[in-house]
């Protein structure tokens, strides 16, 4: 150990002023807390972020291609999107609004009709369903979200009574008996409360479209290259049909989450910022303290480049240390979240049941880069100060 480091080293301990040594401790817990609650809060909000986009991709296809007007001879349209290098599943999809009744009430649903053989290669609903497959779907049954069921108290085999706003004579629709086949639950309770899911033939008679579909899903070899394959698709099909991403039909929400995240960062990063001037606080003090061991190593030699480095490691220690521990005690709480899940919420409001929880190294290297930064910052000017203290002075009232 150099001669710097060992200095550095013994006023960092203060084992002979007690009242410094807390003060470093002081320090010390102020970083600790600081980058622990960074850790910590952004690990969630990227939990969240992380969380729902595998729920919206998961419960979608990556990419939409529809027509106002319906698509009609979807099969020809099928094959050429296929083709498309990048698009490993495709399914024909028929969205529209539907009302179910039940008793003297009636509720808005969403309806979605889909193909059978094809949906579970395109979404995860095999994986969502607690019994049963998508692909054994018959046009006399539905299945529906397990909030849905829970709130109406429908369980496998029940019927169930849709009303069709779009069809039927003088406006009053039409009703269709469906016994439900299975219960899906995805995780987000939008999906889990609003969504029906029938058969593409059930689906044309309800909303009376003859043949046409609403639109085509693709599922891709990597959901991020959705823009690049939207553009491929215009220049295949044309710009008579509406393409659209999974980003593009989630932007508000995702941009939401990500400023979010930034807001909570900077934030934070206000709890490292205060904490930083116990580091200011307790070099201060230090200097005070030490002033004729300055002026002693002044008077033999030491140059202020030596003493600025002194003052300034041993910020930097007090910063490391503290970095070090709220790293670990952050990390620790992640991890304690993660496994147990103890934190529960309203799935109605936060669309999931339990707190998500995700470390990615690039946030954690940006949480301790600016941590280090931070402490620097912290030293520059009572290192400066204790640099150019002069011999003289330090030793007058000795």
């Amino acid at each position: 150990m150099n001669f710097e480091w060992w200095l550095t080293f013994r006023y960092l301990l203060a084992k002979k002023d007690k009242f410094l040594a807390i003060i470093n401790i002081v320090a010390i817990a102020g970083i600790a807390i600081g980058v622990m609650a960074l850790i910590v809060v952004i690990g969630v909000m990227t939990g969240f972020d992380h969380d729902l986009r595998a729920k919206i991709v998961g419960a979608n296809a990556h990419v939409f291609v529809e027509r106002e007007t319906g698509i009609k001879n979807y099969e020809e349209l099928d094959k050429r999107l296929r083709a498309i290098p990048g698009v490993i599943a495709d399914t024909p999809y028929i969205h529209g609004n539907i009302f179910l009744e039940t008793g003297t009430r009636a509720a808005s649903l969403i309806l979605r009709g889909v193909a059978p053989a094809t949906e579970g290669k395109v979404t995860m609903i095999n994986s969502y369903l607690a019994q049963g497959k998508i692909e054994n779907l018959k046009d006399d049954e539905v299945i529906i979200g397990n909030q849905l069921a829970s709130y109406y108290g429908f369980n496998v085999g029940d019927t169930v009574t849709l009303v069709s706003p779009a069809s039927g004579m003088a406006g009053k629709g039409w009703r269709y008996k469906f016994k439900v086949a299975g219960i899906f639950k995805s995780g987000m309770y939008d999906y889990d409360m609003n969504l029906i899911l029938v058969t593409l033939k059930a689906a044309q008679q309800i909303f009376n479209i003859g043949g046409s579909v609403s639109g085509i899903g693709l599922k891709l070899a990597n959901p991020d290259m959705a823009p690049a394959i939207k553009r491929d698709i215009y220049s295949i099909i044309g710009f008579s049909y509406l393409v659209r991403t999974w980003m593009e039909s989630n932007a508000n929400f995702f941009a939401a989450l990500a400023l979010e995240k930034y807001a909570m960062f900077v934030i934070l990063t206000l709890i490292v910022l205060v904490a930083s001037f116990n580091i200011v606080s307790t070099l201060i003090v230090t200097v005070t303290s030490k002033i004729k061991d300055i002026g002693i190593l002044k008077s033999i030699g030491a140059s202020k480049a030596l003493i600025h480095r002194i003052f300034t490691w041993q910020g930097l220690a007090v910063g490391a240390i503290g970095t070090f521990w709220g790293f670990s005690l952050g990390l620790a709480i992640v991890l304690l979240l993660k496994k147990y899940q103890f934190i529960k919420l309203p799935q109605d409001i936060y669309y999931i049941d339990h707190l998500p929880v995700l470390v990615q190294a690039s946030d954690v290297a940006v949480i301790v880069g600016a941590a280090m930064v931070i402490t620097y910052a912290a030293t520059v000017y009572p290192a400066i100060k204790a640099a150019n203290l002069e011999p003289v002075e330090a030793l007058r009232y000795e």
